[in-house]
C-alpha cells in the first residue's frame, strides 16, 4: 500500500507537539523542585513548631514518657528524643507531612534529607490536587503531551498501513511513549511525581534526538520485516524497552541519592543539596526499580521467544547466533542476574543496581549500535 503522507505530516506535527508539551512539564516537574516543595517544607516545620512551643521541656519529656510507656521498648529512648526534640523545635527523625501528602520539613524532615513518597491514604486526584500548584500543573501538562504523542504513534501506524515500529525512529518513538505512559500510571499509583523532572526529562531527550538524529520519513518495510509477527515480537520489545527505560532512569538515581548520603554520613560532604535530599529515599526507588524490572521482564522473555518463533518461519531455523538475537539474549541474562540479585539479600542496593544497569547498557547497544553497523539478518528499513 502506498503511504498517506498527510496522516504521515500529522503524525510529525504531533510529535512535534507532544516533545514541546514534555519540555514545559519538565519544567513544571523543576518549578515544584525550586518553588513549590521549599515552600509546604516550611509550612509543615512552622506548623509543627507552633504546636510545641507551648510546651516547657518537662511537659514535652512527660508527654514522649507517656507515649513511650504506651509502646513497648521506647522507654530507653525517651531522655535523648526529649532532649532532641526540645533543643531542636521538633523530634528529628521523624518525617513532617505538609498535608498534601508531600516532602517533609528539611527535605524530609531526617538527618541525610531525603524525601519520602506521600502516602496513599487519599484518592489519587485528591492527592495531586493537595500537592500544590506545580504538580497540578506538571501532571496536567504531562498528560495533555501524552495524549498527542499517543496520537502521533496511532496516526503513524494509519499513514503507513502497520505497526508503527518498522524503522529505529518510529521504534524510539513508541518506547518513549510506552515510558511516558508507564511513568505517568507509577507516579499515579504511588504519588511518585518527584521523579517527573528526571524520567520526563529523559523521555525528551531520548524523543528530541529521534526527532533531529534518526528522524526516517513514512515509507514501507524492507521484505524481511513484512509479516504479521511484526505486531507480536516488536511490539513485545517495544513494550518491554520502554519499561526498562524508566526502570534505567530510577537506577540512576539510586545510585547518585545513596552515594551522596554515604559521603554525608561518613562526613566527606555537607548536607544541603536541595535536589538530591528532595527526592525518594533509597529503599523506595529501590523498591520502585525492582517492580518496574519485575513488570518488564516477562515481556521481554516473551519478546524474545517470538522472535525465536518469527526466525523459524523465516529463515528455517529458531536461533542462529545473529548480532542482535545474541545481544537480545545477553540482555535477558543481565537482567534476570538482576532480580536474582535483588531477591538474594546480599546483593541488594548498588551492586545490584549496577546489574540493571549494565542490562539498559547492553539493551541500549543493541538497539543503537548492533542493529545499525553490524552486518545481520535483523535491520530496519531506512537507517543506515
Amino acid at each position: 500500500m502506498t503511504v498517506n503522507l498527510g496522516l504521515a505530516q500529522v503524525s510529525s506535527d504531533f510529535m512535534i507537539a507532544a516533545l514541546m508539551i514534555y519540555s514545559l512539564a519538565v519544567l513544571a516537574f523543576a518549578g515544584d523542585f525550586a518553588f513549590g516543595r521549599p515552600r509546604r517544607a516550611a509550612a509543615a516545620a512552622t506548623a509543627t513548631a507552633t504546636a510545641t512551643a507551648p510546651l516547657a521541656t518537662g511537659e514535652l519529656a512527660a508527654e514522649l514518657a507517656a507515649v513511650a510507656v504506651s509502646v513497648p521498648g521506647t522507654a530507653a529512648a525517651v531522655g535523648g528524643a526529649g532532649d532532641a526534640a526540645v533543643s531542636g523545635g521538633a523530634v528529628s527523625g521523624g518525617a513532617v507531612s505538609d498535608g498534601a501528602g508531600g516532602a517533609g520539613a528539611g527535605g524530609g524532615g531526617r538527618a541525610g534529607g531525603a524525601s519520602t513518597l506521600p502516602p496513599r491514604q487519599v484518592s489519587a486526584l485528591r492527592a495531586i490536587w493537595r500537592a500544590g500548584a506545580w504538580v497540578r500543573v506538571a501532571v496536567t501538562i504531562s498528560a495533555v503531551g501524552l495524549l498527542a504523542h499517543l496520537i502521533a504513534v496511532v496516526t503513524r501506524g494509519f499513514a503507513v498501513h502497520r505497526a508503527p515500529w518498522g524503522n529505529m525512529y518510529e521504534f524510539v518513538t513508541a518506547l518513549t511513549c510506552v515510558a511516558a505512559i508507564f511513568f505517568v500510571y507509577v507516579m499515579v499509583r504511588y504519588r511518585a511525581w518527584a521523579l517527573g523532572v528526571f524520567v520526563m526529562g529523559s523521555v525528551v531527550l531520548a524523543l528530541g534526538l529521534a526527532e533531529t538524529v534518526i528522524y526516517t520519513p513514512a515509507g514501507p518495510l524492507v521484505p524481511a520485516l513484512q509479516s504479521y509477527w511484526l505486531s507480536i515480537h516488536v511490539t513485545a520489545m517495544t513494550l518491554a524497552t520502554g519499561i526498562f527505560f524508566v526502570a534505567a532512569v530510577l537506577g540512576i538515581l539510586y545510585l547518585v541519592a545513596e552515594r551522596y548520603r554515604a559521603r554525608i554520613a561518613a562526613g566527606k560532604a555537607q548536607p544541603g543539596n536541595g535536589l538530591l535530599e528532595r527526592i525518594p529515599q533509597s529503599t523506595q526507588l529501590d523498591k520502585l526499580t525492582y517492580r518496574t524490572v519485575m513488570f518488564g521482564f516477562p515481556v521481554w522473555t516473551f519478546g524474545v521467544i517470538a522472535g525465536a518463533i518469527w526466525a523459524d518461519q523465516a529463515w528455517g531455523r529458531y536461533w542462529g547466533w545473529d548480532p542482535v538475537e545474541t545481544w537480545a539474549f545477553i540482555t535477558w541474562v543481565l537482567y534476570a542476574a538482576y532480580l536474582h540479585a535483588r531477591a538474594t539479600a546480599g546483593w541488594r542496593g548498588r551492586r545490584a543496581h549496577y546489574i540493571q544497569l549494565i542490562g539498559f547498557a547492553s539493551l541500549t547497544i543493541n538497539m543503537l549500535v548492533v542493529q545499525i553497523f553490524i552486518t545481520g539478518m535483523h535491520s530496519y528499513a531506512g537507517v543506515t
